[in-house]
């Protein structure tokens, strides 16, 4: 099985993951994005590259380079734990749609050993990229971040035609489960009709009956400083519960999409 030896980039292997997807969880994190969003709390996934980063004090190497078959090594260890609680494997970064090939052997790899599946992306590249993994992927977590694509480039780098035509496409594929997820950021796009709007586009997709509101958090900031990059919303507080309920309650009056906070 060749595609066992193809290669990718990783930064990390999470395990006993209970978010991105159902049950216990292992996520695997690939390097690259095609972003640079404002707030994003993994900025060491942000570039291909390997890098060093200070942490607590002392340099980390941040990426390293792996096959399909060492990565299942560690993702077959809690096989048990995906059998009892139908989890199974999640692919985040970054952008994992990056090392396509890659991200299509791991998926590949999974499901030939029976593991539930799951990636989180936001489909910012060709299509034909998104093509490559459909067929191994059982849940696709998409993020749609904001619905104006002017607002969209001023905090993300990009505008979001693509990500939204690539949503679309996927969803009228019915190749897997589509789950949008909307990062709730302040200054960005925390007002009710802006989460109005993306939820009535995804009402619209085919399949689509999910949304997820994930409150903004600074659990990444002191990444940038051993980085010796500059956090560019250091004012920014994260939305207290109260507002997160209000929005979802926006979700639910504008939509027939069920609605959680957090996922």
């Amino acid at each position: 099985m060749d595609y066992l030896q193809t290669k990718g980039r990783i930064f990390d292997i999470q395990r006993y993951s209970i978010h991105d997807g159902p049950g216990i969880r292992t996520i695997v994190f690939l390097k690259g994005c095609v972003l640079r969003c404002k707030w994003c709390c993994n900025p060491e996934s942000q570039e291909y590259q390997i890098q060093t980063m200070m942490v607590q004090g002392k340099p980390k190497t941040i990426g390293r380079d792996v096959t399909v078959a060492e990565v299942m090594e560690t993702v077959m260890k809690d096989q048990i734990y995906y059998q009892r609680s139908g989890g199974g494997l999640t692919l985040s970064g970054g952008e994992s749609l990056c090392q396509a090939e890659f991200a299509r052997d791991l998926l590949r790899a999974a499901k030939a050993r029976g593991i539930n599946t799951a990636m989180e992306s936001m489909a910012g590249l060709p299509y034909e990229k998104v093509e490559m993994v459909l067929p191994y992927l059982d849940t696709y977590l998409m993020d749609i971040k904001h619905m104006n694509p002017l607002k969209h480039k001023e905090f993300t780098g990009k505008s979001n035609e693509l990500m939204l035509e690539n949503a679309r496409k996927i969803a009228e594929s019915g190749q897997t489960k589509l789950v949008i997820r909307v990062p709730v950021i302040p200054t960005f796009n925390d007002q009710p009709d802006e989460i109005r709007d993306i939820a009535w586009f995804a009402d619209k997709l085919p399949g689509v009956d999910k949304i997820h509101l994930l409150p903004y958090h600074r659990l990444g900031q002191d990444k940038y400083d051993g980085l010796g990059r500059t956090y560019e919303m250091p004012d920014v507080l994260p939305p207290e519960n109260e507002y997160m309920d209000m929005l979802k309650r926006v979700v639910e009056q504008n939509s027939k999409l069920t609605c959680q906070i957090g996922g």
